[in-house]
C-alpha cells in the first residue's frame, strides 16, 4: 500500500464509487462513501464492509466525506458533476480532487460530445478556482469487475493533472485499486479520457466485452 489516507468519495453509492471504495479500503486506506443520502450511504457501507477481508467503509452524507477526507473523489453523473463539487467547495479547498466524470449525454452515451470549452474536467476546475487541485482519473475504467477483489483489472489509467506531486498522489492510488496509473500530462489532456469513454462503451456494446479498457505498450513491465 501506498501512504495510508483518508479517502472521501462523493456519490461513493454508485457503481465506480463504490468498487473503488472496497479496493482503496482492502488496500488498508480509510473510506468514507458519501451521498446526498446519508441513510442511502449507510446502507451501501455495510454492504460494502462485508465483502472487505478486514476494515470497515463508513457511510455518510457528501459534506461529511468531504470535510473529513485528505482526498475527496467525485464518482456522480456529468448532470450533477459541478452541483455536487461546488456544494462542498469550502470542504475542497487545500486538498486533490479527483474526478472520474465523463461528459455522457444519454441517450447517445457512446457518442463522444465533449462541452463546450473541451473538458468537464477542466471546467470544473476553472469553477472551483486555484485553491483545489483537480485530476482527471479513471474515465476509462469498466466499473462492472471492481467490487470483485478477486478480478484483475486488465487496464491503465490515464492520470491528468496540472500538478505533478497530485500526480504521483493519484497514480499511486491507482496501484492500490489494483491498476496501473500513467501522467497523461496537463489538465487540458483530460478531454481525449472523457472522448475515450463513449469509444470504450462503443465496444463494449459491439463486441460485447464485459469491461473494455485500454493498456498503453512499450513502458516497464508491459
Amino acid at each position: 500500500m501506498s501512504e495510508k489516507r483518508t479517502i472521501g468519495i462523493l456519490g461513493g453509492a454508485g457503481q465506480e464509487g463504490s468498487g473503488l471504495a472496497v479496493r482503496w479500503a482492502a488496500a488498508g486506506h480509510d473510506v468514507l462513501i458519501g451521498s446526498r443520502d446519508r441513510a442511502r450511504a449507510e446502507t451501501a457501507a455495510a454492504e460494502l464492509t462485508a465483502l472487505l477481508p478486514g476494515g470497515t467503509i463508513r457511510g455518510v452524507d457528501n459534506a461529511e466525506a468531504a470535510h473529513a477526507a485528505e482526498i475527496v473523489v467525485l464518482t456522480v453523473p456529468y448532470a450533477v458533476q459541478q452541483a455536487t463539487a461546488l456544494a462542498a467547495a469550502e470542504s475542497l479547498r487545500g486538498k486533490i480532487l479527483i474526478d472520474v466524470t465523463a461528459p455522457l449525454a444519454p441517450p447517445k452515451v457512446g457518442t463522444v460530445q465533449l462541452p463546450a470549452g473541451g473538458s468537464a474536467v477542466v471546467a470544473l476546475q476553472q469553477a472551483l478556482g486555484p485553491d483545489v487541485t483537480v485530476v482527471a482519473a479513471f474515465q476509462n475504467i469498466s466499473a462492472h469487475h471492481l467490487r470483485d477483489l478477486d478480478h484483475v483489472m486488465d487496464c491503465d489509467v490515464l492520470v491528468s493533472t496540472d500538478s505533478a506531486e497530485a500526480a504521483e498522489a493519484v497514480i499511486a492510488l491507482v496501484a492500490d485499486a489494483g491498476m496501473k496509473g500513467w501522467h497523461a500530462g496537463p489538465l487540458a489532456n483530460s478531454a481525449a479520457a472523457e472522448a475515450l469513454t463513449s469509444v470504450m462503451i462503443t465496444l463494449n456494446r459491439k463486441y460485447k466485452i464485459s469491461g473494455a479498457g485500454i493498456r498503453i505498450t512499450g513502458g516497464a513491465g508491459h
